[in-house]
Parts: structure tokens; C-alpha cells; sequence
């Protein structure tokens, strides 16, 4: 009997944040705030399926994806086809500081599309969408493995129904699910150093 198949954007879920990854996954809360929705709005091009050809390759925009060894599904912005070569394309917003989570959902794309395709990926690509850039990912046995880790984790973590344990740091602040979260408060009934109630600014965390 094969496992429930992960969602593929989990895995940017987790590399960010385990409890925000358990939030959405677990107990299926979802919330949005202005970065949430700059990401939609910059996704809607990408999100509608068609097949277009760009600079001499094929592009496949919405391509579903799965992985029965994996167990993940889910979808890609856009796969390149060029001579023979497979791209997978994974766009984000933001300036690129956040690529070392993207990565992880990059990678696991390519896990899907060499079990689909019957062959190698050696590497992705990054699209950030706020400086027009796009970035080549190697996909190295280290990305590899990380990838393979954080799907077991998050399955394990899924499996047992128990949220990740709370952090509060400057990552809380562009959280969509902070209200749902509570991290300001949980953290500091756990330390019984700071008051649940007490104001704490951005500046103040690590």
C-alpha cells in the first residue's frame, strides 16, 4: 500500500518553517496577507496550463507531477524542453534570498520528472520574478538527499499529527498564519521569561 502522496510545495513549507509546513498540511490552515498575495497575482501567468514554444524550446506551464518512489505530487510552474534536455522552472517572487528553500521544491520537481521521463536532470532553474532573473540550480547528490530527508520528515511529521514545535523569529513577521500560529505567546509561556502579552518588535528577535 503506497503512502499518501506529499504535496511538492511542501517541502518549501518545511525548509522555511516545520510548523507553518504542519499548519497548512496538518490541520489545513491557510490564511493570506500581502505576501501571499503578491505571490498569486505574480503566479497567475505560470498557474494556467499551456504549451508554448520560448526561444527555440518547448514549454510546458502547469505540468502535473508525481512520484510513486517519492510519493509527491503536485504541479511545475514551467518545464523546458530543449534537445532532449529537461528543465524544470519553479518561479518566485522575491529577490532570490530565498532560494535555499526553493531549491528543495526544485529538486523534488526533478525527482518526479526523471521518474516520468526515464532520465537524468542535472539541473533547474530559479525565476524570481521581482529582478527578471533566472538561476541555474544544480541538482547535486547533497540537494539530493536533503530533498529525500525533508520528504521523510514531512511525511513522518504528517503521519503523527502533531505540530512542529513553536519558533518566534523575524521569519513570523511575513507569516501568513501567525494569528493561527501564535508563536510571540507559545514562546513565551514555554520560557516563563516574557509575558505572553508583552510587545516585542521585530528588532527584538534573533
Amino acid at each position: 500500500m503506497h503512502p499518501e502522496p506529499i504535496l511538492i510545495s511542501a517541502l518549501e513549507h518545511w525548509s522555511y518553517c516545520p510548523r507553518q509546513c504542519g499548519l497548512i498540511h496538518i490541520e489545513h490552515v491557510w490564511d493570506e496577507n500581502l505576501f501571499t498575495l503578491r505571490g498569486q497575482i505574480a503566479h497567475e501567468r505560470v498557474d494556467e496550463p499551456v504549451t508554448r514554444s520560448e526561444r527555440g524550446a518547448r514549454v510546458e506551464r502547469a505540468l502535473p507531477l508525481w512520484s510513486e518512489v517519492h510519493g509527491l505530487t503536485g504541479k511545475a510552474d514551467a518545464v523546458e524542453f530543449r534537445n532532449g534536455k529537461i528543465t524544470p522552472i519553479e518561479y518566485k517572487i522575491g529577490d532570490g534570498s530565498q532560494a535555499v528553500h526553493a531549491s528543495l521544491q526544485l529538486c523534488a520537481q526533478a525527482l518526479c520528472l526523471e521518474e516520468m521521463f526515464g532520465q537524468a536532470i542535472p539541473e533547474g532553474a530559479l525565476y524570481f520574478i521581482k529582478t527578471r532573473q533566472r538561476q541555474t540550480v544544480e541538482l547535486t547528490a547533497d540537494l539530493r538527499s536533503q530533498t529525500v530527508q525533508a520528504i521523510a520528515e514531512i511525511r513522518a511529521s504528517i503521519e503523527s499529527g502533531v505540530l512542529p514545535e513553536v519558533r518566534w523569529d523575524r521569519r513570523c513577521f511575513k507569516c501568513s498564519l501567525i494569528d493561527a500560529c501564535l508563536p510571540q505567546a507559545l514562546t513565551a509561556a514555554e520560557s516563563q521569561k516574557v509575558s505572553p502579552f508583552q510587545p516585542r518588535t521585530e528588532a527584538d528577535l534573533p
